[in-house]
Formats: C-alpha cells, structure tokens, sequence
C-alpha cells in the first residue's frame, strides 16, 4: 500500500496512485506496461514524441539490423521499471513512506531522463559536440533537464500536475535531480533539495551514481539484448524481488541479498560484453565516425529555427530547447537528400555509408597511446607512404571503470535483513571476473586504398606500438 500524502492511504500496487491507469502499451520486453494519465500526457507531447526519430544504439544498426529500436520505448520502459522497483520497497517496508508523490515523480524522472539526446544518441554527445564545440562540457542530461522544462512550459502541465498531486517546485526540483544529479554540491551537506536524506534512496533508481546498479542499465540491457539478437543472462525481476533499503552511513541505501551477488556479477558482465560486441564492434566505430563527419561538415550549412524565429547551426541548438526539439536522426536524410553545394562533402560520405564505401581499419590495441603520439606517427607514415596525414583517424574508447562496481554494493542476509554490509572478493565464486573495463585503441584511413598499403600501414603501427605479449594480434 502507498502511503498517500492527501489523505487516502489504501492503493493496490496494480493501480495508479489517485486514479486509475488511462492507457496500457504493449512493449515487446514487459508485456502490458499501464501508464499514469500524467505520464501519458507527458508522452503525448512533440518533445517526448521527438525520442522515436532518435535511435538507441546510433550506427550500431548498420551492423546490427535488427537494432534500430528508439529512445521512446527506451524511455517507456525506464519508467515502468522504476514504478516495479518502487513499489516492491514499498510493500516490503512500509515504514520507508513512500507517498503518491515520491512514486510519481521517480516515474516521471524514468520517463524523461534521455529527453536531451541529439541524434544517433551517444554518437551527437560524444563525437559530434567535442569536435564542433571544443573545450565545452556538455552532457546530454542536462540538455534533458533543459528539454524537461521546456516541455513542461510549453504544454502548461504545471497545473495539472498538482492535481495529480505533485508539489511544485520541490517535485520539479526532485525530478531534475534524478536525471542530472544534484543542484548543491557543496561538500559535507545533503546535496539535494527535491527530497531529505531520509529518502536518499530514492536517488538510486533512476540513475545511481554510488555503484552503477539502477533501472536504466535494467532496460537497455534487456532491450538491447533483444534488439541485437545477444543473451542477457542478467535478471532484473529478480533483482527487485530482493531489493531492501538498509542504512548505510547515515543514508537509506538500496541493497540486495548476499546470495544475489552472482546475479549482479552476470550484469556488470552483460554490459562488458554489449560493450565489446555491439558498442564498440570496429564496423560500428567506423560507420559512427564517417556520420560524425559529415555531421561536422554540416554543421555550418544546417540551419534550425529556434525561439523567436532564431536560426541555430546544428552546434548552437543545444542551448535552445525550441530549435533542438526539431534536431532528430533526421538530418541524415536531410543531407542526404539535399542537392546544396554546401552539404556536396557531407552528402559524399554518408552516400559512402549508404553503399557500403567504408573508411578502412587500419590497426587497434588495448595499449595506451596518447592523441599526440598518435598524430606524429600519423605525419611520419604518410610522409614515407606519399599519404596525407589528415585521413588518418584514431578511436580511443577508455571503456568502463576499472573498480570492481560490486565494492559499492551492499547486501544483507535473510538472518538480519536489517544490517547491511559487504561482500569481499575473496567470498565469491572463483570464476568472477578479473576486469570491468578495456581500452580500446583503434585507427582507421579515410580514403579508398588497395590492401598492400593497408598491410603496410598495420606493419609500420605495430613496430611503432607493439601490443603486450597476451594481446591478438591485428587482422585487417
């Protein structure tokens, strides 16, 4: 039962708090996912309907067909999850007094969290703005808070969520502080204003920034697996049977059975191995590269109007909620299909794309190379192989952590449930693993070359940077 600030204190966990459910999605991953009338009427916006032209996985489509899901369902899925987790604590532990409130907006917050995204998802935040915008820290969430506002704004649901029950502005604040963290950082004091310490964990479901373990990872796992044809061996459903809040250093924290740490252990596994299979599958980078590319060759002659009839190059819409809204996967038919000459150099290369005229690999290595040393390998090998430097390209993913993320974690035990604690290495089965992360070096040429150079290229990088004795060797 939710205990409901305005007075009704009985809601079966099948119904939404305060009324009854409006719609139901059928989603391929859950089944029947039923939706407050408040979240559908968020979803039943052009800023939320923006996330079905934004794929999930970027470029990883052009390898993986199958994978050309969106962040709407993503989106979709993130919220449910959240309501499945939240309610679960509550029924377990009512004293922990989760109201309306709390469950509402930890939904909302599941719901609007990757509002923010540009197009092709990680490739626009990663590849796209470092290039256009050097120097500039920006991160997709806070363009999701920003999108978030303007969504809210622009649909006047400031009074209809207070009659849904939501208290404005603490809820907004709540609800911000769940998608991109808290609002005071000063150290030594409770950071966030949306909700008190006593509550603490409640900042773990969305997106848990103690150990790594919450409801986004949870659906794109599934939802990833799904879409690309790949085995998900972890299990989420188990994991919210088991979770339970247990104080942990003056804080609420979520924790989880002793006996489910192999669990947890096939998650972060799950992630490691959509990483190195899908993510970061060679053909993907290199596919992600050219789009990035030709976005960037772009990004000058693509204008988007904005507030008050402003226009923003592709770089400048992220500060401008109204001309980003229109800033979709879409651009890449818009130059495709453009007859401008301005866009002639990025039209040729995602035409490349189209038929398959891909940048060539060239070498990789798990060694660490710095973008300097790169560069003068770069001059020095075209200059002996009558190339020109500039169609030389490095990919560096640093990967994940190298901690053990289960050193955050706490568990309890079916004896006392009520103490929390942890599970040291040496207490888990022998085949865990030993790494969480890979650095990933990889170096591509841009021009169409014959196999001889290639092979000469790949010889000269690895005399130049030899890969440790345990590492593969090169195979272009």
């Amino acid at each position: 039962m939710l205990a409901c600030e305005l007075g009704v204190m009985v809601f079966p966990s099948t119904q939404c708090c305060l009324e009854s459910c409006s719609k139901v999605f059928n989603d391929p991953i859950y089944g029947l996912v039923p939706m407050h009338p408040l979240l559908v009427r968020i979803i039943d916006t052009p800023q939320f309907q923006r996330l079905r032209y934004i794929k999930q996985l970027g470029g990883v489509c052009y390898v993986y067909p199958g994978a050309s899901h969106t962040r709407f369902e993503h989106s979709i899925g993130v919220s449910h999850l959240a309501e499945k987790l939240v309610q679960e604590l509550n029924e377990r532990q009512p004293e922990l007094q989760i109201t309306c409130r709390d469950m509402l907006c930890v939904q909302i917050a599941g719901l609007c969290h990757d509002l923010g995204h540009g197009p092709f998802s990680h490739l626009f935040d990663k590849m796209f703005i470092p290039k256009v915008s050097r120097g500039r820290k920006w991160k997709h969430e806070d363009a999701s808070v920003a999108m978030f506002d303007h969504l809210v704004d622009q649909n006047e649901l400031k009074n209809l969520m207070e009659q849904h029950g939501l208290v404005l502005p603490e809820d907004l604040d709540f609800i911000r502080e769940q998608i991109a963290g808290p609002i005071d950082k000063t150290p030594g004091k409770w950071p966030y204003e949306g909700r008190p310490v006593e509550k603490s964990f409640l900042y773990e479901i969305i997106a848990n920034k103690r150990n790594g373990v919450d409801v986004d990872k949870w659906d794109y796992f599934a939802r990833d697996s799904y879409y690309l044809g790949l085995q998900s061996n972890f299990d989420h459903v188990r994991y919210i049977n088991f979770a339970r809040v247990c104080e942990v250093d003056g804080e609420s924290q979520i924790c989880t059975r002793d006996k489910e740490v192999d669990n947890l252990y096939d998650m972060f596994h799950t992630r490691f191995s959509l990483h190195r299979r899908a993510y970061q599958h060679r053909v993907v980078n290199l596919i992600e590269l050219m789009i990035a590319d030709a976005l960037v060759k772009a990004n000058e002659h693509i204008k988007i109007e904005g507030s008050g009839g402003e226009m923003f190059r592709m770089s400048e819409a992220i500060d401008d909620m109204e001309a980003y809204s229109k800033l979709t996967d879409h651009v890449f038919e818009q130059i495709l299909h453009s007859s401008s000459p301005e866009l002639a150099e990025a039209r040729q290369i995602l035409e490349n794309i189209t038929c398959r005229r891909l940048y060539k690999f060239v070498a990789d290595s798990r060694r660490e190379v710095s973008q300097v040393q790169f560069e003068d390998w770069a001059r020095e090998v075209a200059r002996r192989m009558n190339l020109d430097a500039n169609d030389f390209v490095i990919r560096i993913d640093y990967g994940m952590k190298e901690d053990d993320p289960i050193d955050q974690m706490r568990f309890y035990s079916k004896k006392d449930p009520t103490k929390a604690f942890k599970i040291s290495k040496n207490q888990v089965f022998f085949l865990k693993p030993k790494s969480f992360s890979q650095h990933q070096i990889r170096i591509y040429y841009k021009k169409e070359t014959d196999e001889e150079t290639i092979k000469a290229i790949n010889d000269d990088w690895s005399r130049n940077f030899p890969k440790p004795q345990d590492e593969p060797q090169n195979e272009c």
